[in-house]
């Protein structure tokens, strides 16, 4: 129990003072192979060789590449025209249409900070002629790109399945009732929140000139989900048919991209790649560690003596994983928290799936909670404004987010219903 404390505080303390994940992991299972259980450096060597030939890795740089072509493409923007025009008529439509768009989008890109980037560059100067406040556009935009991390495909939720030893289908599968959730809340919200006029008429013949533009935009989740879903391809598989649907639309049919601006995509997936891999891996040996310790099962132990109830226990892992989504990026947090929270939970009676969720849910949360919520610093450079004042137009989101997530926590069926 004192080296599983250890251990966590370690990598909390070290995170906080801005050294790289990857050498703390890296140092941390080193000495704790070699001081704990007297084995030496080869053990972490054959931990990262086993970690690595995981074949659900190949779908994390595949869809990162497929969202990223999808960035530089036309993609977003016939998206976001169809929610425009499905919405339109309805008194704050275009803050509803806000919202759809990051989850329809989400569907295809797997990130919360891409989905920002195409849906928010494109959206806020288009909600701030629709006579919305900067306050709130801000907000809306912010707080529905990290729809991309709870609505599948999920690159964090490949993350979640690899450290806890879950299936990523089965997540997949999971996401969709809570992502359904939380764009009906925001949506409401918006519908409560949004200017009360109307600049735009429903016009079904513009929606269906918008639906042909896109229908090659909106079949993609379609053909990936529903690919995996009855079983005829894998999630890896998947990523694959994400990474060639989006070349063959973008440069061939849409001919938005061409292979000029395909360098820099390539770059910036290898880029945001390295990292990711590097501590991945090393996260895995220190895992390993930790298992053959039976630290998980000293830390359950312990929390079983602290509290006593299932609901307990929800309400504490929920208000913890709140306050590390403030300091912690996802990333980070579900590569040394799931393998350690995720034994606890199952002895709480709680399913490793729905936990996957309310941990994602948490620390999608933390994406719009300073000091450390990405989403925070990507929407100040995109719109071009205070990190301040970003932060403040994201806290009344925030009260509708701990309300979904409220929701998804106490009705575990929500993200069940399709996996069992």
């Amino acid at each position: 129990m004192t080296t599983g404390l250890l251990i966590i505080g370690s990598i909390i303390i070290s995170l906080l003072f801005g050294l790289p994940l990857f050498v703390i992991m890296g140092a941390l299972a080193t000495i704790c192979y070699v001081t704990v259980s007297d084995e030496n450096m080869m053990v972490v060597i054959g931990d990262i060789f086993y970690a690595a030939d995981k074949e659900i890795l190949l779908a994390i740089p595949l869809f990162v590449l497929a969202g990223q072509v999808m960035t530089k493409g036309s993609i977003s923007q016939r998206l976001i025209n169809v929610a425009k025009s499905a919405t339109a008529g309805i008194p704050g439509g275009m803050g509803v249409a806000s919202i759809l768009s990051c989850a329809i989008f989400a569907a295809i890109s797997g990130s919360s900070p891409v989905t920002l980037i195409a849906i928010g560059s494109l959206m806020y100067p288009a909600l701030l002629q629709a006579g919305y406040s900067k306050k709130l556009s801000m907000g809306v935009l912010s707080t529905g790109g990290t729809l991309g991390i709870i609505i599948p495909p999920s690159i964090p939720m490949i993350i979640f399945a690899i450290m806890a030893g879950v299936s990523v289908v089965d997540l997949f599968k999971a996401g969709i009732g809570p992502g359904i959730v939380l764009v009906l809340v925001l949506a409401g919200y918006m519908l409560y929140a949004s200017p009360k006029f109307n600049n735009l008429s429903f016009s079904p013949k513009a929606l269906l000139v918008d639906l042909k533009k896109g229908i090659l935009s909106l079949l993609m989740p379609l053909i990936i989900l529903g690919g995996i879903y009855t079983g005829f391809f894998t999630a890896t598989e998947s990523a694959a048919v994400a990474v060639v649907y989006a070349f063959i639309v973008e440069l061939f049919i849409h001919r938005e991209v061409n292979w000029k601006k395909l360098l820099p995509v390539f770059a910036e997936t290898a880029e945001m790649l390295g990292m990711l891999f590097l501590i991945l891996i090393l996260a895995v040996s220190l895992n390993k560690f930790m298992t053959l310790e039976e630290l998980p099962q000293q830390m359950v132990d312990w929390m079983s003596a602290q509290i006593s109830t299932k609901l307990g226990f929800l309400v504490a892992v929920n208000i913890l994983l709140l306050i590390v989504g403030c300091f912690m990026d996802v990333m980070s947090a579900i590569l040394v928290l799931a393998p350690i929270l995720t034994p606890m939970a199952i002895h709480y009676g709680i399913d490793p799936i729905h936990f996957g969720i309310i941990m994602i849910v948490n620390l999608e949360i933390g994406y719009l909670t300073p000091p450390i919520g990405i989403n925070l610093f990507v929407a100040s450079g995109i719109f071009k404004e205070p990190l301040t004042d970003v932060i403040k137009s994201v806290l009344p989101f925030l009260v509708v987010m701990i309300l979904g997530l409220t929701i998804i926590t106490a009705f575990p069926q929500i993200s069940l219903f399709l996996v069992k």
